[in-house]
């Protein structure tokens, strides 16, 4: 089956979403054993997560870049997730769907989150031809994410490298074994209209 260019694909439950945040392990320790981020978290910062695991590995580098040591699994409520969807914009302009330049960057400074699309990854974090999901959460979003949206923080940094290390062996259908199930999110069209190109 053809793979849709622009669809949510995560690990989820009938109230839950699992998206993959990296942070260095004075963060990510402890939101892990705590289940919250500590106070050091920075709040008023933009922070992205990312429902595909692999896309998250890409990222940071199989959790060896520097500041993303720490891999987290953060489950949240399906409510919040939709709500973030809902109240965000496309973090950069497609004349398709914005009236203009100055509505476009009217509506981001308004808009509490921005999406991305970027090209899904494989085992070997090669680029696939269709595209994996990135929220940006700033202000009332950051907020409700770290208070209101988390079920529940997992450090899942080894099974990266487990994951890492069987892809180096090239042992794929091992490591392949290993992924979240990752299914297609059942999310309605409206709720991504304003977000595809």
């Amino acid at each position: 089956m053809t793979e849709p260019k622009f669809r949510v694909r995560a690990r989820h439950t009938a109230d839950t979403v699992t998206v993959y945040q990296a942070y260095r392990p004075e963060i990510g320790g402890p939101a892990a054993r705590g289940g919250r981020f500590p106070a050091a978290w920075k709040r008023d910062r933009m922070t992205w997560i990312k429902p595909s695991f692999l896309w998250m590995m890409y990222r940071c580098g199989w959790g060896l870049k520097e500041g993303q040591e720490t891999v987290l699994a953060v489950e949240i409520g399906r409510d919040g997730f939709e709500w973030a969807l809902r109240n965000s914009c496309l973090s950069h302009y497609v004349p398709e769907l914005h009236e203009s330049q100055t509505a476009w960057q009217r509506e981001l400074r308004r808009s509490p989150a921005r999406v991305q699309w970027d090209p899904e990854r494989d085992l070997r974090l090669n680029p696939l031809p269709y595209r994996s999901l990135q929220l940006g959460l700033a202000g009332e979003a950051a907020a409700r994410y770290a208070d209101e949206w988390i079920v529940g923080i997992e450090d899942v940094t080894p099974l990266a490298t487990e994951v890492h290390r069987l892809v180096r062996a090239g042992d794929l259908d091992a490591a392949a074994g290993l992924l979240p199930e990752e299914r297609p999110y059942p999310v309605a069209d409206e709720l991504l209209a304003h977000l595809r190109r």
